[in-house]
């Protein structure tokens, strides 16, 4: 066990579902995004780090952890799904519990030793789908989600939440897969 990561990554998972984030952005989207993406891309890998011998019960193929979650974030981001999630304590709880348990099982699997590439893949499959719905989001012509969450059309921190999603999803993502795209052919030349 690695105390720094672990208290690190449950410290976060406090901070963002206790912390007023939306009163702080001043965007009710905008809030859910700062939240679903600390949960998925920075608690889950300090958890993975910290507490490895837990990662390990349930770390899958890194191309079948990646693609449950791309399943996972795509149907809460669907109108009606983030609705009942925004209206409904209860369906809030299992989209908080599902983006944590997703985010778990992609970092669990692609960071596992001896399967470098393929976490690598894993990774670069995640920024790609998150980078295209931040973009999504921030492209859109109009306010996806206010009228399935009951409140006033707000574009602007819809495209906030867009960005919050490539500002921390992407480049984690990215330079994860990357590093461990280096660690691969790292461990090829000396065993060349």
């Amino acid at each position: 066990m690695r105390p720094v990561p672990l208290i690190l990554g449950l410290g976060l998972l406090a901070a963002v579902w206790l912390a007023p984030l939306t009163l702080w952005l001043g965007a009710e989207f905008a809030g859910h995004m700062l939240r679903h993406m600390v949960l998925v891309a920075v608690a889950a890998p300090l958890l993975v780090i910290g507490w490895p011998g837990l990662a390990r019960g349930f770390a899958l193929n890194p191309l079948i952890a990646a693609a449950l979650e791309f399943a996972v974030v795509w149907a809460w981001h669907l109108p009606r799904a983030h609705g009942l999630a925004f209206t409904h304590t209860a369906w809030f709880a299992a989209e908080q519990a599902s983006f944590l348990l997703a985010g778990l099982l992609v970092w669990a699997g692609c960071l596992r030793a001896g399967h470098p590439l393929a976490g690598a893949g894993g990774l670069l499959l995640t920024s790609m789908h998150m980078t295209l719905l931040g973009a999504l989001l921030i492209l859109a012509p109009r306010d996806l989600y206010s009228a399935w969450c009951g409140l006033m059309p707000d574009l602007t921190g819809q495209q906030l939440g867009g960005i919050l999603m490539l500002g921390i999803g992407t480049p984690v993502y990215l330079v994860a897969g990357l590093w461990l795209t280096a660690r691969a052919v790292n461990e090829r030349e000396a065993a060349a």
